[in-house]
């Protein structure tokens, strides 16, 4: 590159910030951790030239200890990707961080600090707040941070809310999506060759119970429209990479709805099996997948599908869900699934508002019936932001200390008019009885208790 004129001096290049993601480990180590910092982080290398490094915040590690390993690390911004599971422990982790390290900028991105920022600025520790999309707004903010901006530099940066600023704007949703980095998998802990790609960012269905779903109104209030998918190039591209990287043996498509756009899905299953051919899994609503999709889905190499069924109650669902789907549907999809020669598996929920034990007992009955491979079954928890999260507020369901308390995924913290936790215990109970028995029936004596003692963990 030719010298710049004498006359115009380039400026001084800020030193390189080294940002450390830490993952924050709840009730049990997952084998996924969260994918903002595994976007971010590539990004922040590649546009930025900083340096990135990831640690995991195991459920045994004290406080204490997670604060001396950062310490050990020497970042110069700590990150945190937070759901509302993970709040409660993140800030005793970062209180305990802040004590070592007080100058340390700390900054929280994901579901719980977008949709509840001035909760997660008024705890002691966090300086700033990224509401939305964090790759762009990120990369902005180590700049600034590098170059010890002034506190009205900081307070311009869109996306991101700084303590003691105003509420920011958004900026538009990064697009194309395929001009972002790969996921680094090194921030994914991923094991035997089972890997997490997606393919989209969006979500058009109106759930009241989703975080998703309020991401595209978070940026539709503003204008913009959130719901994006990648090539199939780029997809293409990217798992042969991890191809070329590593072992590739399992692909698990994490898209909140992998099949909501046929002719997009059907060319997927043209070039998935020339270019990739190994079984893969994703996530899909039955309102979206019809016989001749999932067979062709089947032959490209679809291995396995998790649908959401949520409540067994065509009411729950119609009513307070926002999911006017029957059973029968449910009955359909699982038995075309499965004569695809796709293995299904089902998510259920208990605990909802209006909920009654005759609805939970409605749920149990149909995932009894539906007789799928696994399923998986949660309390209900109101995600700030939500629109059932607005209706236990505006009800009274949420107790007034409900921002101490947990969200956990056996017990529930709403005060509900229809329902007791005795009712929740006994359904949640039944089910993982039911789901110990079908383990069992898998997998070999022995396996049952071990089922009904993991479920007690959660």
């Amino acid at each position: 590159m030719r010298p710049l004129p004498q006359s115009s001096p380039a400026p001084a290049r800020a030193k390189p910030q080294r940002v450390l993601f830490v993952e924050v480990d709840v009730e049990r180590s997952w084998a996924v951790a969260s994918l903002g910092p595994a976007f971010i982080a590539p990004f922040l290398r590649e546009r930025g030239g900083h340096e990135t490094d990831y640690f995991r915040a195991k459920i045994e590690l004290t406080p204490a200890e997670v604060a001396d390993e950062v310490a050990r690390r020497a970042p110069d911004v700590l990150g945190l990707s937070l759901t509302t599971r993970q709040w409660q422990r993140a800030r005793q982790l970062v209180a305990a961080i802040k004590a070592r390290l007080p100058e340390l900028p700390v900054v929280a991105g994901g579901l719980h600090p977008t949709f509840s920022p001035e909760a997660v600025l008024a705890e002691p520790g966090f300086d700033f707040a990224c509401l939305g999309e964090g790759e762009e707004a990120m990369l902005e903010l180590v700049d600034a941070l590098a170059r010890q901006a002034p506190a009205a530099e900081l307070h311009a940066i869109r996306n991101v809310w700084t303590e003691g600023g105003p509420r920011p704007t958004l900026r538009p949703p990064f697009e194309p999506l395929d001009e972002l980095p790969f996921m680094d998998r090194a921030f994914l802990d991923e094991l035997h060759g089972v890997v997490n790609v997606t393919t989209q960012r969006g979500c058009p269905f109106p759930c009241t119970y989703c975080g998703a779903r309020m991401f595209n109104e978070l940026y539709q209030a503003d204008g913009e429209s959130y719901g994006r998918r990648r090539t199939h190039q780029s997809v293409m591209d990217e798992l042969r990479a991890i191809r070329d990287a590593q072992t590739l043996a399992y692909v698990i498509f994490l898209d909140d709805t992998f099949t909501i756009h046929h002719p997009w899905v059907k060319r997927f299953c043209e070039v998935y099996p020339e270019e990739i051919g190994v079984p893969f899994a994703l996530h899909a609503r039955v309102e979206t997948v019809n016989e001749r999709l999932l067979e062709l889905l089947a032959k490209a190499g679809c291995a396995q599908i998790t649908y959401g069924i949520e409540s067994g109650s065509e009411r729950i669902r119609r009513e307070v869900m926002r999911r006017p789907v029957t059973n029968d549907r449910f009955r359909d999809v699982f038995r075309w699934t499965k004569q695809a020669g796709i293995a299904v598996t089902a998510n259920y929920m208990l605990g909802l508002p209006e909920e009654t034990p005759e609805d939970l007992r409605q749920t149990v009955e149909l995932a009894r019936e539906l007789d799928t491979l696994d399923f998986g079954y949660f309390v209900f928890y109101p995600y700030p932001g939500t629109a059932l999260f607005k209706t236990c507020l505006e009800r009274g369901y949420l107790p007034a200390d409900y921002e101490e308390l947990p969200a956990v995924h056996r017990t529930s913290i709403l005060n509900l008019p229809t329902l007791s936790q005795a009712d929740i215990d006994a359904a949640y109970d039944e089910l993982t009885e039911l789901r110990a028995e079908r383990m069992a029936a898998l997998s070999g004596a022995g396996s049952a208790q071990h089922i009904r003692d993991s479920a007690a963990i959660g």
